[in-house]
């Protein structure tokens, strides 16, 4: 039974491995959702094989109390579902740096994070990609307003493909 599971877990694998991929060599755009309080992003994908990509993404905010940027650096395996359809995974980390001013209470610091990224994405015949994906965040600072260390956040993508 168990050699059983075994192969049917490697024929499932291969037929994975063995369709096609549709990896853009570049894709610049958006990617929205929460970002833990730094909102939207600045995206862009560097496919490096077939199979594999580099996303770096930077995001700001600005406020009346708040300045902070945050990039992030994600290196990516993606396999192909049906068509344009393609879902991945991925792991990484990166760099925040904020400021906080108010009500005579003022902060500031550097921090680094570590991150897993998985979605799913279409690319359409045009040069245009959508993405939905997850990526949970472990952070290593001194940032006293976050109530705890994890992050989770979830993104809608819209990305030029060339």
């Amino acid at each position: 039974m168990k050699k059983l599971f075994v192969s049917a877990f490697m024929l499932l694998g291969l037929a994975f491995s063995a369709q096609a991929q549709d990896i853009s060599k570049n894709a610049l755009g958006l990617r929205l959702g929460d970002n833990d309080g730094f909102g939207g992003e600045i995206s862009y994908q560097r496919g490096l094989s077939k199979k594999n990509r580099l996303e770096l993404d930077l995001g700001w905010r600005t406020s009346n109390h708040v300045d902070a940027i945050k990039l992030a650096g994600l290196y990516q395996w993606v396999w192909n579902i049906e068509g344009g359809f393609n879902w991945y995974a991925g792991v990484g980390g990166g760099l925040t740096s904020w400021s906080y001013d108010y009500q005579g209470y003022d902060d500031s610091g550097v921090g680094l994070f570590a991150a897993g990224d998985i979605g799913i994405e279409y690319n359409f015949d045009v040069p245009i990609q959508l993405s939905l994906d997850f990526r949970p965040e472990l952070y290593f600072d001194s940032d006293d307003f976050r109530e705890d260390n994890f992050g989770p956040d979830i993104a809608l993508g819209i990305r030029y493909r060339f």
